[in-house]
């Protein structure tokens, strides 16, 4: 079991960054990829970025391509933020092979860090 705790999240206008951190303990090399997911009030929990551990390849949702970095580190950069990037953001990690991004892949969950952009 991985154990993962988020931090960075805050308050920012629309425009802003933010830099998301996730830090992981426990059976780490046991996990193919790190991912963050969202969830905003009254929606589902959704796919955000996520990095396959051993090839370093990335993959992110639409919604945040080319705003949003996913690093190494577990880290998510978030740049030009929205007010729709508003949600509580949780950090995941799966032993899934391939690309996973549904959150049923994901086997480890951080406690969720709250992300709020206004106008």
């Amino acid at each position: 079991q991985v154990q993962l705790v988020e931090s960075g999240g805050g308050l920012v206008q629309a425009g802003d960054s933010l830099r998301l951190s996730c830090a992981a303990s426990g059976r780490t090399f046991s996990n193919n990829a790190m991912g963050w997911f969202r969830q905003a009030p009254g929606k589902e929990r959704e796919f955000v970025a996520a990095i396959r551990w051993r090839s370093g390849n990335t993959y992110y949702a639409d919604s945040v391509k080319d705003r949003f970095t996913i690093s190494r580190d577990n880290a998510l950069q978030m740049n030009s933020l929205k007010p729709e990037d508003t949600a509580v953001y949780y950090c995941a990690a799966s032993s899934a092979f391939g690309f996973p991004r549904a959150p049923g892949d994901f086997g480890s969950w951080g406690q969720g860090t709250q992300v709020t952009v206004s106008s």
